[in-house]
């Protein structure tokens, strides 16, 4: 854990996780993955120095209000990105419309993936809001998957607790390997979503719906 992130959880408790996880939320670059704050805030409410649900909720704030902000400027300017984006992306707007009606239909489980997944979170709030995905639809998924990222890196951080110093020996392979996993999903879930997406363009064109 680098000394600076240990002075500032040290020293300014909530305060500083709120902060650090808020920025990361609306794409501030940041050496150190949110994940791996939360577990290391989970150890630290095992030391007794934060209360677990109170990192939690902070948590939960930070993220919440951090990804709604990404959202509602994509949300707001979707239409004029959209319209202004190359010609050569074969995105019509009636694609766009079925996108989003698909989403709103049926598709939030994808985005809730998106949420939970590392690499990826800050990407879906951004998709979304291109989409136009209404907030009465986002906005419910932003809090649960929130509250599932918090709640399941904070008390990991808190059960590991006991073997944390084996756990920092080891934190780079860990990184790792939670990249290379991720990886692997995400490949297969885009490599499904890209074939899926193109057989229904070929529908639509042979419709004459596009």
């Amino acid at each position: 854990m680098p000394e600076e992130i240990v002075y500032y959880l040290t020293r300014y408790g909530y305060l500083a996780i709120f902060v650090l996880v808020f920025l990361q939320e609306i794409g501030m670059p940041n050496p150190f993955p949110n994940e791996m704050l939360l577990m290391f805030s989970g150890y630290f409410t095992f030391k007794g120095l934060l209360f677990l649900p109170y990192v939690i909720l902070t948590v939960v704030c930070a993220d919440f209000i951090g990804t709604n902000i990404l959202y509602f400027i994509f949300y707001s300017a979707g239409a004029f990105i959209m319209q202004k984006k190359p010609k050569w992306i074969p995105l019509s707007d009636r694609i766009i419309s079925r996108l989003s009606d698909r989403i709103s239909k049926g598709g939030q489980l994808r985005i809730y993936i998106f949420r939970i997944t590392p690499f990826t979170r800050g990407y879906a709030s951004v998709i979304t809001g291109l989409l136009q995905i209404k907030p009465v639809i986002f906005l419910p998924i932003a809090l649960i998957s929130g509250f599932t990222w918090a709640l399941v890196y904070v008390v990991t951080g808190y059960y590991i607790g006991p073997s944390w110093d084996l756990f920092t020996e080891s934190i780079w392979n860990f990184k790792y390997l939670l990249l290379i996993v991720m990886a692997a999903i995400l490949s297969a879930f885009l490599f499904v979503s890209i074939i899926r997406n193109r057989r229904q363009q070929r529908n639509w064109v042979s419709t004459g719906e596009v």
